[in-house]
């Protein structure tokens, strides 16, 4: 505080001066020009009233100075006493710290000292169980008058037998739980089995594919709010399953004759153009009536075909109803005929009735076709219905025994399923849907190959994708990308497809040379 006071002091007395020689200057200047006394007098008084005011100024400028340095001062001893005051908690709390670890310590040594004893005392227990248990097997060996090896080794013996019989009844446990077990997961390989085999099957036996020209039918066919499509279903008992297949329209259903009725009374109705629920019953009821006068003159025809007489009318129909059934991709009348001509032969060879022998083979899998569904196996179904229907006991039996569900009393059975064998190992037809999936892809390869300077096509990953090969020799790099480009188009304007294809166009230079 006493240097800012003389430094304070000194800057006054400076200015003081610096004012005096201001005045004394102004004042000389006015002596010089006003050349008077008088006005010497008034330039004194007026550097007097000069001299005074700066003393005033110099005194109030002392006075801030002053005021600002106490508050600088005043500042730093409220942070010095602040950092005092945290200093001495801080004291505070490393004290009391250091008293709990010693309180703690203190605590761990009374613990450590109890353990040791606890543990001398346990010591001094195991050598006092050790010392009984010496005392009491002394004395087990004395009453038994066996070593203590010996009663160990009678001891094994007897649990080495107790082991036996028990592991004896646990093998028969798991042998006994290895069989449920094992007939649980052979039914269940067994289903899975099925489940992945009788896809084609069930597709081949449940399902036709109306082809139509245009997806525009598909709105006409299912009509306002779905009522056509309905009434159709309706009529005909089957499922309509309209979806984003191209140019395709899915019947769904497991009887084969109300499929075709749905199928022709379709490709009736598109190619009239009237399709509403009325017209829909009026063509169903038609086209049911043609189909059955149909079946009717398919069966007569085929018995005449074959030279078989005498069949009871229901028989007829029966074998007429084959034509709308198919049995693993074959069509069941041209299997049962084939079946029927392979019989005559076989037994005109063994000396057999060539007549019986054919008429057992066309009736032999009438059980496939019955009006309803009983749960029957269809060989022997199919002889039941051959004796409700007056046909001889030697034919009956060659239909029932010809799958060995039925003990074979004639030569006719053994023929009859050999016959059938020969006919099922020939390849089937495939299904329609097989065969416009095979036409796209065939469409997309020829509309490639029509470009010159293309040398071969592959359509690959089920029409999503065509590899177009070209010749080097013919087009160039920057070609290929148009050709590319045109074979996309082409295939927008003129192919119906789901989806998208994607073309890709491969040109190479391949230099093959010989070594000889």
């Amino acid at each position: 505080m006493g240097n800012i006071s003389v430094f304070i002091f000194i800057v006054t007395a400076v200015v003081c001066l610096a004012i005096g020689a201001v005045a004394a200057i102004a004042i000389s200047r006015r002596i010089d020009k006003a050349k008077g006394k008088g006005i010497i007098d008034e330039a004194k008084l007026e550097a007097e009233m000069i001299k005074k005011n700066k003393i005033i100024e110099a005194k109030e400028a002392e006075m801030a100075i002053k005021s600002e340095a106490e508050k600088t001062a005043n500042a730093r001893l409220a942070k010095v006493q602040t950092a005092e005051a945290k200093l001495k908690q801080r004291e505070m709390q490393m004290n009391q710290q250091q008293s709990d670890l010693q309180r703690k310590k203190n605590e761990v040594d009374a613990m450590k000292g109890n353990l040791e004893n606890q543990l001398a005392l346990v010591d001094s227990k195991q050598a006092e169980l050790d010392k009984m248990q010496r005392n009491i097997q002394e004395t087990l060996e004395h009453v038994s008058g066996l070593s203590a090896e010996e009663a160990k080794e009678k001891l094994v013996e007897s649990l080495k037998d107790e082991a036996k019989t028990a592991a004896a009844a646990y093998i028969n446990d798991i042998m006994d739980e290895a069989k449920m077990t094992a007939n649980k997961e052979a039914k269940r390989i067994v289903v899975q089995t099925i489940q992945r085999v009788a896809t084609e099957t069930a597709i081949e036996n449940a399902v036709t594919v109306f082809h139509i020209d245009s997806d525009e039918i598909k709105g006409r066919i299912i009509g306002r709010e779905g009522r056509n499509i309905r009434a159709l279903e309706a009529a005909t008992g089957i499922e309509i399953i309209v979806d984003d297949t191209p140019e395709a329209i899915v019947l769904s259903g497991f009887d084969p004759v109300r499929r075709e009725i749905a199928r022709l009374a379709l490709h009736q109705l598109v190619a009239d153009g009237r399709i509403h629920p009325a017209r829909i019953e009026e063509v169903v009821a038609k086209v049911r009536k043609q189909v059955e006068e149909e079946i009717i003159e398919t069966g007569k025809r085929t018995a005449i075909d074959l030279g078989i007489h005498g069949l009871h009318p229901e028989l007829i129909r029966l074998v007429g109803k084959m034509k709308y059934r198919s049995s693993y991709g074959q069509n069941l009348l041209q299997h049962s005929r084939e079946t029927a001509n392979l019989c005559a032969i076989m037994a005109t060879e063994l000396g057999l009735n060539p007549k019986k022998a054919r008429r057992a083979g066309l009736l032999h899998d009438i059980g496939k076709v019955p009006d309803d569904e009983p749960e029957l196996p269809h060989a022997l179904l199919g002889m039941k219905l051959a004796e409700k229907y007056k046909e001889k006991p030697d034919i009956c039996n060659a239909i029932g025994a010809h799958h060995d569900e039925e003990e074979a009393t004639s030569m006719l059975a053994p023929i009859v399923q050999v016959c059938d064998a020969i006919s099922g190992a020939r390849p089937g037809a495939r299904r329609e849907v097989v065969e416009a999936y095979i036409k796209r892809l065939n469409d997309l390869e020829q509309l490639a190959l029509s470009y010159p300077g293309v040398i071969k096509t592959y359509a690959i990953q089920a029409g999503r994708e065509l590899r177009v090969i070209v010749g080097a020799d013919k087009i160039d790099d920057a070609q290929t990308e148009k050709l590319s480009a045109e074979i996309a188009k082409k295939i927008q304007d003129e192919l119906t497809y789901p989806g998208q294809v994607r073309i890709t166009v491969i040109r190479e230079t391949r230099a093959v040379s010989f070594a000889k």
